[in-house]
């Protein structure tokens, strides 16, 4: 009798009640910034009003997640703010989206006081783009709270070798530090980390390139992954579009291209144009984990 081939059982993870994965239909996160120094002035919402009423729109234009940012972690730029402005703008975004959408928030901060005051009001996943190695306590936070993860890849020191092994060896130190703090696994979606290799050996342009051409080997980690290549600057160095605004086409792409290449959440400024091509990517691919 013939041996059977081992086939792997599907990626799925479940972000603040919201089933993640090969099987299901790829989410949208909408990006929403209160921090005036974002690299994309279009995404930042500054009052109560403006930030209730960007929530709604975008949970109305098919919006899964929104994620909330109150300090740019663009690396290019010096954009640090003191933990306690990042903490209050973070606690009063939260505030005003949670009374205003019923979807899931996402906090996006890589340190554990903004991310204790964002889930305290109403926030349910911490979006870490430094894959919980900044902040000693933002693990332990998270496990706490039994709050969504999403893992970035990040490097504190530049490492050497190809991309896609440093970025396996960065989210595997991410996912080990996970599970010391008690993190469940199916609370955990990794991220890759577009945009955010500015020094790694080859040009930075074509090494996100590199990255979403290959995303599917990031599969063998065993995690759903999550893409963010929404208006970022390889996207202007390729097109010749240094302003962000120009950008619109170039993200599409992207997020089609990840959407092929498997991701299963595409985090975005556009909503309404990346629901449809999502959507369009998703029915040309096919089923994922066969």
């Amino acid at each position: 009798m013939p041996l059977m081939s081992h086939i792997p059982p599907p990626l799925s993870a479940r972000l603040a009640g919201i089933p993640v994965g090969d099987t299901l239909p790829v989410r949208i996160m909408a990006v929403l910034n209160v921090s005036p120094e974002s690299f994309y002035p279009g995404s930042v919402q500054t009052n109560r009003e403006q930030i209730a009423e960007t929530a709604h729109a975008l949970a109305g234009e098919g919006a899964d997640i929104i994620d909330i940012g109150a300090m740019s972690t663009a690396p290019y730029i010096k954009t640090d703010i003191s933990v306690t402005e990042e903490t209050e703008r973070l606690a009063q975004a939260v505030e005003a989206t949670a009374a205003t959408v019923s979807i899931p928030i996402s906090a996006d901060t890589k340190r554990a006081q903004p991310a204790q005051a964002a889930l305290r009001a109403g926030a349910r996943i911490i979006n870490d783009v430094s894959g919980l190695r900044h902040d000693p306590a933002m693990a332990a936070l998270i496990a706490r709270f039994g709050s969504g993860a999403i893992l970035m890849a990040s490097e504190q020191h530049p490492q050497s070798g190809p991309p896609l092994a440093r970025i396996q060896n960065a989210l595997r130190d991410s996912l080990a530090r996970a599970e010391q703090a008690g993190i469940p696994r199916q609370q955990i979606v990794l991220d890759p980390g577009i945009g955010f290799f500015r020094k790694p050996g080859i040009a930075w342009d074509e090494w996100d390139c590199l990255v979403l051409r290959a995303l599917a080997d990031l599969r063998s980690l065993g995690f759903p992954l999550l893409v963010g290549a929404s208006r970022k600057s390889f996207i202007g160095k390729i097109l010749d579009q240094p302003n962000v605004q120009d950008r619109l086409i170039g993200s599409l792409t992207c997020a089609a291209i990840a959407v092929v290449n498997g991701a299963h959440i595409i985090r975005a400024h556009d909503v309404r144009e990346t629901v449809e091509a999502v959507r369009m990517a998703e029915r040309l691919r096919g089923p994922l984990g066969g």
